[in-house]
């Protein structure tokens, strides 16, 4: 089961903030297809995931993502993604 905390920052404010459940597990390979699902599910456009991403995630169980990593244009400074399961 994967459970991810999306938040989207915008100065120092949590503009949004989401908990999303999977029964998957994680895989590098599906990473991508959480991301993407959980993006939609708080209606935000879906950011370029880069291994440099994934491996933040593995490594430091959060990781951030910036306007560059956008081809849409966003209204907040920052969405990370954070782990949210209790092991």
């Amino acid at each position: 089961m994967i459970r991810l905390w999306a938040k989207t920052i915008k100065g120092q404010k949590i503009t949004k903030s989401y908990i999303y459940e999977s029964i998957d597990n994680f895989t590098e390979e599906t990473f991508y297809l959480h991301i993407q699902e959980l993006c939609h599910k708080i209606d935000v456009p879906t950011p370029v995931v880069l291994d440099f991403h994934i491996r933040n995630y593995i490594n430091f169980n959060n990781c951030s993502f910036l306007p560059r990593d956008f081809v849409e244009s966003i209204n907040f400074d920052k969405l990370i993604i954070e782990d949210a399961s209790f092991k």
